[in-house]
């Protein structure tokens, strides 16, 4: 495959920015005194119908779940799939609540490859953590920031999804505050000065923003762009590029997966283009691996491949 790099502004691979914010801050207020108040038992029932009611009315995503389903499970799924895909992400949400308030105690939390982390940990030396929307970001970033286990900043969109946001930011300050936003004048120097000072820092890479270049990659056996921003601020820092993963293993189970990528993301000059397509390529590769460990776990609800 010939690699190729676009400028995504108004191109598909990018239109997930321009989906409705469907959770009011009002039914969050609800959901998250009734979680509180009463009990975890007590909400997670009430996902079931708030499941069913984004199965009928988000048609898109609806129609997006089919696909990836019948991509990584190699065959049409059923509607109890589909149902399950949006429970599975529902849950983590609802589990974001908890560990924004620290109640680690409700879950139990399995680390992989933690050695490799705290080697890094130990050397002093910042490095990129690069993720995905498969499972929960979030329970990577409670062990990093309210556990202490590693220092760590993270590069986020905050402007979609605004409702949601700021009420999980107003949960927790102190994790808020890790936030690099995209974009900004300042964003660079101060993901310089991060990974100078010995954070990590964590980064998604299967989601476009708007104005990010693309390259495109084989997923699940389809081409499907991908965004270049996390390889190429790889490669203008030079520092170790580590994967994670945080999978949810359902009841109060995840997983988190910490996976070498690379010491350093090395661009030639003469084939840009084409090293950045490898390097792309390669997460895609370790993405699709762990998509198929937990199948349910990929929270990317719009068109992906087209």
């Amino acid at each position: 495959m010939t690699p190729e790099v676009l400028w995504t502004k108004g191109l598909p691979a990018d239109r997930w920015t321009a989906l409705p914010e469907r959770g009011t801050a009002a039914s969050l207020r609800v959901i998250a005194w009734i979680a509180v108040h009463i009990g975890r038992w007590a909400a997670r029932l009430l996902l079931y119908p708030i499941t069913f009611y984004f199965i009928i009315t988000a048609h898109a995503a609806r129609r997006t779940s089919y696909e990836y389903l019948n991509r990584v499970r190699g065959h049409a799924p059923h509607r109890w799939h589909l149902f399950r895909h949006f429970h599975c992400f529902a849950a983590t949400i609802l589990d974001r609540l908890y560990l924004l308030r620290g109640e680690f105690e409700r879950f139990t939390v399995k680390l992989h490859g933690k050695e490799m982390l705290h080697a890094q940990i130990e050397s002093g030396k910042g490095s990129i953590l690069l993720g995905s929307h498969l499972g929960s970001f979030e329970v990577l970033r409670a062990l990093g920031v309210m556990q202490r286990s590693f220092p760590l900043k993270v590069l986020m969109d905050i402007e979609h999804n605004r409702n949601i946001t700021r009420f999980f930011d107003a949960l927790n300050p102190t994790i808020a505050s890790t936030v690099i936003v995209p974009d900004r004048p300042d964003t660079l120097l101060r993901v310089k000065e991060s990974l100078d000072a010995g954070f990590f820092v964590g980064i998604l890479g299967d989601r476009v923003l708007s104005g990010d270049k693309t390259t495109q990659c084989q997923f699940l056996d389809a081409p499907a762009a991908f965004p270049t921003g996390p390889m190429l601020l790889a490669a203008m820092t030079h520092r170790p590029v580590i994967l994670f993963f945080g999978l949810y293993r359902g009841g109060n189970c995840y997983e988190i997966y910490f996976e070498h990528f690379a010491d350093e993301v090395i661009l030639d000059r003469d084939r840009r283009a084409e090293d950045i397509q490898l390097w792309v390529q390669r997460y895609a590769e370790r993405l699709e691996h762990y998509a198929r460990l937990a199948p349910y776990n990929w929270f990317n609800f719009y068109p992906f491949w087209d």
